[in-house]
């Protein structure tokens, strides 16, 4: 399927089906990106800078909320509809807020993204411990596990699922968060080589700058369910139909 796409790709606007100014060939594009691989690559630093800063703040904000509105059913009851709701607002319309408050440099595309991905943090987050199965909690007392150890070794393993589904979605909005800022605003970064070249109709130009945010897209994901893999190595025996009531716990739980 994705040999098919490429070949289309190449073949399409080489047929004169479409003129190279709407979809320019792919080796056209891929000569580009060599040629100017130097202009890309300090854009694509700067991208790369603002979307990790992003997520930092998406992260520890998200996740830290998060807890605290899915582990106290007042604050769950009173805060999660209104983050439910907040989240269904298009954030785009605070980007002018932000370039308000923080200028028109860097410090205004990372807020604005580090609030355009903190939401699926923090939503999946709650969502994550709240769904968490008593059962797990009613085992680790029982083997004597302190409230630090319930949740550094029961709450916290049990939500990850919940919670990297949503660091994957939110470090997807964050890169299109810092991307777009990067169009309206900005003099570096692929999102101000989209608006650039977009400006003087160069297409290949416009298309290299694509290909560089759905690889950066492509491996961010990769690298999030790598990070998952590694630390969720324990969800085998839960699922497993032989195993023990509570021998779903993570090892660190079980091992006491």
């Amino acid at each position: 399927m994705l040999v098919a796409a490429l070949l289309g790709w190449e073949l399409v606007p080489r047929t004169g089906w479409l003129p190279e100014l709407f979809l320019p060939s792919l080796s056209n594009t891929l000569a580009v990106l060599v040629s100017d691989w130097r202009i890309y690559g300090s854009a694509l630093l700067v991208t790369l800078g603002e979307v990790a800063l992003s997520m930092l703040i998406a992260c520890g904000g998200g996740i830290a909320l998060g807890s605290i509105v899915g582990g106290f059913a007042g604050m769950r009851n009173l805060m999660l509809p209104v983050f439910s709701s907040l989240y269904a607002v298009p954030i785009v319309i605070l980007y002018p807020v932000m370039t308000a408050w923080f200028g028109v440099g860097s410090e205004s595309k990372v807020a604005f993204a580090g609030l355009y991905a903190f939401f699926p943090v923090m939503l999946s987050t709650a969502a994550g411990i709240r769904t968490i199965d008593p059962q797990y909690l009613v085992a680790a007392r029982s083997m004597g596990a302190t409230l630090v150890q319930q949740v550094t070794r029961v709450i916290i393993p049990a939500a990850l699922p919940t919670v990297f589904a949503g660091l994957r979605l939110g470090g997807a909005l964050a890169i299109i968060g810092v991307v777009v800022a990067e169009m309206l605003t900005a003099a570096a970064g692929i999102g101000y080589l989209v608006t650039l070249n977009r400006t003087i109709l160069d297409s290949p130009r416009v298309f290299a700058a694509l290909i560089l945010i759905l690889m950066l897209s492509i491996a961010y994901d990769a690298m999030t369910r790598s990070l998952e893999r590694r630390l969720l190595v324990w969800q085998p025996a839960k699922r497993s139909p032989t195993a023990r009531p509570g021998s779903g716990l993570s090892p660190s739980v079980s091992a006491g």
